[in-house]
Parts: C-alpha cells; structure tokens; sequence
C-alpha cells in the first residue's frame, strides 16, 4: 500500500513515555498537518520515524509502503525514501551546500552510477530559483551564518534535490517571518504531488493559511486525539488546545 502508516506506536527516551499509542495513516499524495502544545510529542513522533537514536520504541509499528522501518538504521530510511526535515537545522562548517547536496544525491543512486555533474547543477539552480535562493548559496558552508529563514530554505531545498516519498516537516514555520514563510511554503506548496506524501508539524494554524493540508490531527500527551479537515486548525486558533482536553477529558496544563 502507498502510505506511511503509524500503528500504534509506544516509544519512551529515558524512563519517560512520550509516544501512547499514537496511530496515523498519511497516503502519498496528501499533506497530513499534526498539531499539538508544547510537550505532547508532535517532535518525538517526527524523529522516531527518521531513526533517531535516543528514543526506545516500546511497541507499535511504522511502515512504509507496507515494511517496518523500524528495523531499518537512518541512512536506510533515508534512501527508501524518509526525509526529515529539522526545526533546528545544524550548522556543518567546511562542507559547501553544493557538495552536501551532491553526496546526498549520489548516496540514494543505485551503486555503481555516477552523479553527472552538469545535470546535478542543472537541477541545483532550478530548485534554488523555485526557492528564491541565490545561487552564491552553493558555496556556503551548511546552515554556517544563516538567518533562520534561510535554514529553513535550504531544508526545503534538501527535500526538492532528494525527491523523497515521504516528508516529515517539523515545525518548518518556526522562527520564520511572513516572507520567508511564504517562500518555504510556496516551495511545500511546488513539490507536492501523487508522488509525495506530506506530514507536516506545527504549533500554529498561520502555516496552514500557505500550506493547506488534507486533513488535521490534535495531538495530545502523546497520541491523536481529533482529526479532520483545514477547518479545525481554525477552530484551534480560536478557542486552543484547552478545549480538546476538555472533550477528551485531559487536564489543562498537562
């Protein structure tokens, strides 16, 4: 089947349950919006699904197209198709985003082929040009110096040279004024199609004014708690996350 789909997955870091029995099924060709408070696990979900190391999943499946990628390190994922996209981008001085993005490239391809380099430049400057990024960029080193906008740009960027089939987007508006939020949202908005599925994380409903989603999900303490369509990201924004808790019988401030 043709979908990431998260089955009821238990995950703890340290002594602490994060993850309680969280389920989710994000179909290619949809943008799936998670959103949540503070705490409730909208980042964990995000690197459990990319492989981060420090957390424990307890029980429950992720998988991909049908397979558990539970079982499978990182890199792994990545090349089946998993890009995560970071709500802190790391800085990686001395490494150009030209030589970043070609070795990332060059890793997805089946052994033994080579990069061409005119083709891989060909590309570069047309998603940097969609992207609004001038093409000095390319001999920056990663994230080194750069305005948040600019992070969450060349992110995006990452995402339209690897070509995922399945993107997960952590809180990408964070820090990010109206422009450039319009500029990485215009760039979602580009690379969307049949081909893409979209799990798009973020506190607050103005992202959601750029990136319409297919449907909404509350996360709360952990798991899915409400779902439906763009219309409930403004019912959030109006009345906030208190009056989930309230229907689902949590306590506020939890």
């Amino acid at each position: 089947m043709n979908q990431l789909e998260i089955q009821d997955l238990h995950a703890t870091i340290g002594e602490n349950e994060i993850l309680r029995g969280l389920s989710l099924t994000v179909p290619k060709g949809e943008v799936h919006a998670i959103m949540g408070p503070n705490g409730s696990g909208k980042s964990t979900l995000a690197k459990i699904i990319a492989g981060h190391p420090d957390y424990t999943v307890t029980s429950g499946a992720v998988l991909m197209d049908g397979e558990n990628i539970l079982e499978l390190e990182p890199d792994a994922r990545a090349r089946k198709g998993i890009f995560l996209a970071f709500q802190y981008p790391s800085e990686i001085p001395g490494v150009t985003i030209a030589n970043f993005l070609r070795a990332a490239v060059q890793a997805r391809m089946p052994e033994g082929e080579e990069l061409e380099a005119v083709e891989y430049y060909q590309r570069l400057y047309e998603k940097m040009d969609m992207l609004e990024m001038p093409r000095t960029f390319t001999s920056r080193s990663v994230n080194e110096g750069f305005s948040g906008g600019e992070k969450k740009r060349n992110e995006i960027l990452q995402m339209a040279m690897l070509e995922p089939t399945y993107a997960v987007l952590d809180e990408t508006d964070s820090g990010l004024d109206i422009d450039a939020l319009k500029i990485v949202a215009n760039g979602v908005n580009a690379l969307r199609g049949p081909k893409l599925g979209v799990l798009l994380i973020t506190h607050y409903q103005r992202l959601l004014d750029y990136i319409v989603p297919d449907h909404v999900h509350v996360m709360v303490q952990g798991r899915i708690v409400r779902s439906g369509d763009k219309n409930l990201a403004l019912e959030l924004e109006e009345k906030g996350y208190d009056w989930v808790r309230d229907q689902i019988g949590e306590p506020a401030g939890v």
